[in-house]
């Protein structure tokens, strides 16, 4: 395990999952939106 975190520093895995997380709330966003407009 150790050798696995010498190839992936904790920065990047901090970043990797900033990403994850914003691009899971944008999709959110997006399909809220299409929801709303298939209502109306």
């Amino acid at each position: 395990m150790s050798d696995f975190e010498e190839k992936f520093p904790r920065s990047l895995w901090v970043r990797l999952i900033i990403y994850i997380a914003v691009g899971h709330l944008f999709a959110a966003f997006l399909y809220l939106l299409f929801a709303l407009g298939a209502k109306s």
